[in-house]
């Protein structure tokens, strides 16, 4: 059993709450958005806040009396402030694999013509022709449920892939580099800075009998160049990766950006415009992918 203490983070430092939360004895913080107001693109470590953000700070009890949580109210008021107790709430919170919760709503996908996303324990589609990727995302990012993941998804199933080499730049849970061996790709080098997502991906990789055709590095990566190269992460990164993404791309290669709002597609595009021909922009909802081909 645990119980988490609720306030308004207000004109407080969110560094200095998380500090003092911590020392009054919580497990994990959490902060939330009040009221609507997206933040989008926050830098590597940077906490960037909302306006009107919400602090929960979680905490396990030790047995059933009341009196423990008021304790550590009493506790996290002589950290921050006495008027913490006006404002706060605390209520019991059920112990749960929170982590993990989500996935149980999570159901074999399709993308394109025949490629399939599964979970491990998902029966297989019926459709005799479907290329199955079985995952387990672990705590990285990539089931396909996003649209950005889709739409790279959605790209490769339309990709020819038999014998080409590719790097998947940003792998996450390991689904994209997977799923191009799956499609017939001869080899993938998977790169992200998260050592979370390169364990999902190793793991991942292992469990769809593709292991010993995938590569996997962490950043600073040493690449070689490929036949095809995936980037899903965000519009400013994409940016930033330009010099290092047209090293990778073997005169002719296809390249494939994604995580970026249709808003950003032109900043995009425009970082990319020297040495690349812009082939297609594809869309989801709010989302965008930009297919590009490195010029000879």
């Amino acid at each position: 059993m645990h119980y988490e203490i609720e306030f308004p983070l207000a004109s407080l430092s969110a560094e200095s709450v998380e500090a003092a939360l911590f020392e009054a004895g919580a497990t994990a913080v959490t902060y939330s958005d009040r009221g609507d107001e997206p933040v989008l693109e926050p830098k590597p470590d940077e906490i960037r806040l909302w306006s009107n953000t919400l602090v929960r700070a979680l905490f396990e009890l030790a047995d059933a009396r009341s009196i423990e949580a008021a304790r550590s109210l009493g506790r996290v008021a002589q950290l921050i402030g006495a008027h913490i107790t006006e404002c706060a709430k605390v209520r019991a919170v059920e112990s749960r694999d929170w982590e993990r919760l989500w996935l149980k709503d999570w159901k074999p996908m399709r993308f394109g013509r025949r490629l399939w996303v599964c979970p491990m324990d998902a029966p297989a589609p019926e459709d005799p022709e479907a290329v199955v990727v079985r995952l387990d995302p672990g705590l990285a990012f990539g089931t396909g449920t996003h649209p950005t993941t889709a739409l790279c998804l959605q790209m490769l199933d339309a990709m020819p892939l038999t014998g080409r080499t590719m790097i998947d730049y940003g792998c996450g849970s390991g689904i994209l580099g997977i799923a191009a061996l799956k499609l017939g790709a001869a080899s993938v080098v998977a790169v992200d800075l998260d050592p979370q997502a390169l364990v999902a991906t190793r793991e991942n990789g292992l469990r769809n009998g593709v292991a010993d055709r995938l590569e996997i590095q962490g950043v600073p990566p040493r690449l070689g160049a490929a036949c095809c190269v995936f980037a899903n992460i965000l519009a400013d990164p994409l940016v930033e990766l330009e010099p290092v993404l047209r090293a990778a791309c073997l005169p002719q290669a296809d390249l494939f950006l994604s995580g970026l709002l249709r808003s950003q597609a032109y900043a995009v595009k425009a970082a990319y415009g020297a040495a690349f021909a812009i082939v297609q922009v594809i869309e989801r909802g709010d989302w965008c992918g930009i297919h590009a081909r490195r010029n000879s």
